[in-house]
């Protein structure tokens, strides 16, 4: 027998568990959170993350030289992974592995058309799902959204331009592919930051087509406004300068993981891919991983804080 005090208290109890589980947010398209991510164990977050890409260099043409006394000292002050490949040749494939988990079966150099497109999910949707935001930075492209070479602009070196789950919308492209030179406006605001920022210099300032040197210089131009940017040093956000692919008989290039969430004067000898760092990015934000590539790459946490 059950007595009526009893019965209204179990009642209000099951009611309880019931608003508090509706108050869990899902991960992105409704999945719960991978197991053991820093919003399903309550461990902090990446607030903002920041990723340039540079073009076409092994590590061993960076780490060391005398031409890129810069990156060196950005490497020495921070973390750096000293085993870390790229997946594929040439360029483009790479470019999408790092935003989407996948080459989706590109395997050249080709521009945006019917015959050269991702039609994979890419972190642009997870983004949006998981309520964060996000930007391309483009330098030289000739207007939001382009998606044809222009001058020094290399459109293989946007990979959110071959995805019709960005493209297909004009005005959200527009909005979110922008030129390099809106990041100086979104930087100096404390609030316009996106939570995501992928940049791509263009060919000279990349290292494609001008000197180590060159490429240095403007790092050191960009990086240190990034790190002092009013949004991105609050918190814990984290820099990545990273190399597309490298040259020659080598594909490892130098991973630099810098600002407050990277750990200071660390060395990682971890074997890492470009499936690496994206698994990283998802899982501090809770995303499930984009393809079994990224799930099975093992994560860069080691180089953070």
């Amino acid at each position: 027998m059950e007595f009526p005090g009893f019965r209204l208290l179990r009642l209000v109890a099951g009611a309880f568990a019931v608003l508090l589980a509706g108050c869990i947010p899902p991960g992105p398209g409704g999945l719960p959170p991978e197991a053991g991510s820093p919003r399903a164990s309550g461990q902090d977050s990446l607030h903002h993350v920041v990723v340039i890409v540079e073009e076409n260099k092994a590590a061993d043409a960076i780490l060391g030289s005398s031409e890129a006394p810069f990156i060196n000292r950005l490497a020495s002050d921070y973390a750096l992974a000293t085993d870390y490949s790229a997946v594929a040749r040439p360029s483009l494939p790479n470019y999408l592995a790092l935003s989407s988990g996948t080459t989706a079966g590109i395997t050249r150099d080709c521009r945006p058309s019917p015959h050269c497109r991702a039609a994979v999910p890419s972190i642009a949707g997870a983004i949006d799902r998981s309520g964060r935001t996000w930007k391309m930075y483009a330098e030289g492209i000739p207007a939001p959204c382009g998606r044809e070479d222009s001058g020094r602009y290399a459109v293989r070196h946007n990979p959110f331009a071959y995805y019709p789950e960005v493209t297909d919308d004009a005005a959200y492209c527009a909005g979110h592919v922008v030129p390099l030179t809106e990041l100086s406006g979104d930087l100096a605001s404390g609030s316009d930051l996106p939570d995501f920022a992928f940049i791509s210099p263009d060919l000279c300032h990349d290292m494609h087509d001008c000197p180590v040197r060159t490429g240095d210089d403007w790092l050191s131009e960009w990086v240190p406004r990034i790190l002092a940017a009013p949004a991105f040093a609050r918190g814990r956000s984290l820099l990545v300068v990273v190399w597309d692919e490298g040259q020659g008989s080598s594909n490892k290039v130098a991973a630099i993981f810098a600002g407050p969430a990277a750990r200071r004067g660390y060395r990682s000898g971890t074997a890492f891919s470009h499936y690496s760092l994206l698994h990283t990015i998802q899982r501090a934000w809770g995303l499930a991983p984009l393809t079994g590539e990224v799930r099975q790459a093992p994560m860069m946490d080691e180089l953070l804080r």
